[in-house]
């Protein structure tokens, strides 16, 4: 960091007049550890506050109107897509001491958090409720709540349980101009106002900093099943896909890992998969155990099809480890391959899935670039992995076409960008290419609504 972006005592005052000065860091060193986000993007801010309630928030944010200075909001930094970076400096607004559980209210099937509890300690908590929040990410033991709303960021139990916006009924957050404001209700139904409670969710710190929500909550399933199906190619599994999805038993967890993870896993992994499996499906369905029979049955007959090599059914939760064993085997083994993988996490219709799995081997071809793919099959949500050597010099000069012909293959099957990893820095300027130009217009309005200054996490989401 240059002596130019080192704060004047001034202004480090006026900072400390919204929260207590051992709440704030101003050293780079100290602020350094803030200033990256799992992108591998780094951006020293200039200082980091470490508020307690929703009224130290909103101090914080008009003293950074008055300064002008960027403010970007923290969870725990778990973000795949540089919206946690402090790109322009500024401050970071850390969450991770707005870390209380402020209600659980089994009757009305509500939970109150502030934005810097972990999705982890909050299922602990349900659990002797016998209630879970349903969003369940891979970091879910150590992402925040306020992250997981910041990008709605949901996980494999969104096939029957939904996303985050699904799973929400009202919020508190502070907008640009330091107001805070609550949005929502605290029962199933209300239509007074605007939503603004979805719109918020997912807007990545651009709108508005969350301090607070009021959480949909769903019962604990009495029983589960595991289920895993091998297939000759992906095309196949994705029939079997389509098949489940079309039936009243929806799985509570349908995920796929292609025939290029197979192999990888196979290589790096001491898991017994069949030597020539183009694919493979990972099922469970919960419910009531007098009907999981039932479900299983429906769910297990309609897996079945041409091209099916295999289709077990775990009996005891060693035998469920054991089924899972592959799925957990997978990012290690691409870590061993390429540390540097580019991740993106692209929605298809499930229908068209076999379909940009074919074009992605064809993609892998042209280029020369391994492409492993796996992922939320239920919902098409496919996690595209372009595992590139950085010391490749030809890997590198085509990697930038390669991703944007990627991109350009999803939205031809009438897919999304982004499934819940959010756009951030990283994707925002391939967002043109899904929404047209005035719908981005109107959505900058609103952004100019909430925060006019555009001080709020500046740069992101937004193409150029």
């Amino acid at each position: 960091m240059n002596q130019a972006n080192v704060l004047k005592p001034n202004d480090v005052r006026r900072l400390t007049d919204a929260v207590a000065p051992d709440r704030l860091l101003t050293d780079p060193a100290d602020c350094w550890t803030y200033g990256y986000d799992n992108s591998r993007r780094h951006v020293c801010p200039q200082a980091v506050a470490f508020p307690h309630n929703d009224e130290e928030v909103a101090a914080l944010v008009q003293a950074c109107q008055t300064l002008k200075l960027p403010v970007v909001v923290r969870g725990r930094g778990s973000g795949t897509a540089g919206a946690a970076v402090p790109l322009a400096g500024g401050l970071v607004i850390s969450m991770e001491r707005m870390d209380a559980i402020l209600e659980i209210n089994p009757d009305d099937r509500l939970a109150v958090v502030q934005a810097g509890v972990t999705n982890g300690t909050l299922q602990r908590a349900l659990d002797e409720y016998g209630f879970f929040w349903p969003p369940d990410p891979t970091s879910a033991d150590y992402c925040s709540i306020g992250g997981n709303l910041a990008c709605n960021a949901a996980g494999p139990r969104a096939v029957k349980y939904g996303t985050p916006r699904d799973n929400i009924l009202g919020l508190t957050a502070v907008t640009g101009q330091g107001e805070i404001i609550h949005t929502g209700v605290h029962t199933t139904k209300g239509v007074v106002g605007y939503d603004l409670t979805r719109l918020l969710v997912g807007s990545e710190g651009t709108l508005g900093l969350i301090t607070q929500a009021t959480l949909k909550l769903t019962p604990k399933p009495a029983g589960r099943r595991t289920l895993r199906a091998t297939y000759n190619n992906m095309t196949a599994a994705a029939r079997a896909v389509s098949r489940i999805m079309a039936q009243p038993e929806t799985p509570c967890v349908l995920e796929f890992i292609d025939g290029q993870a197979i192999r990888m896993i196979r290589d790096y992994a001491q898991v017994e998969l069949p030597a020539n499996a183009g694919a493979m499906l990972m099922i469970e369905v919960d419910g009531n155990p007098a009907r999981l029979d039932q479900a299983q049955n429906a769910v297990a007959n309609a897996a079945k099809g041409e091209g099916l090599q295999s289709l077990e059914v775990a009996a005891s939760e060693e035998e469920i480890r054991g089924l899972w064993a592959a799925r957990k085997a997978l990012s290690p083994a691409q870590r061993k391959i390429a540390p540097k993988k580019i991740n993106e996490d692209v929605v298809v219709p499930v229908s068209q899935m076999g379909a940009l799995v074919s074009g992605l081997e064809a993609l892998s071809e042209q280029y020369g670039i391994l492409i492993v793919n796996f992922g939320h099959a239920g919902n098409g949500n496919i996690h595209v992995n372009l595992l590139v050597d950085p010391d490749d010099s030809d890997q590198m000069a085509v990697v930038d076409e390669c991703l944007n012909e990627v991109f350009a293959l999803v939205l031809k099957l009438r897919g999304t960008l982004s499934g819940e990893h959010g756009i951030g820095f990283d994707k925002k300027q391939f967002v043109g290419l899904e929404i047209e130009p005035e719908s981005l217009a109107l959505m900058k309005g609103i952004k100019a609504v909430f925060d006019p200054n555009g001080f709020l996490n500046p740069g992101k989401l937004f193409p150029d």
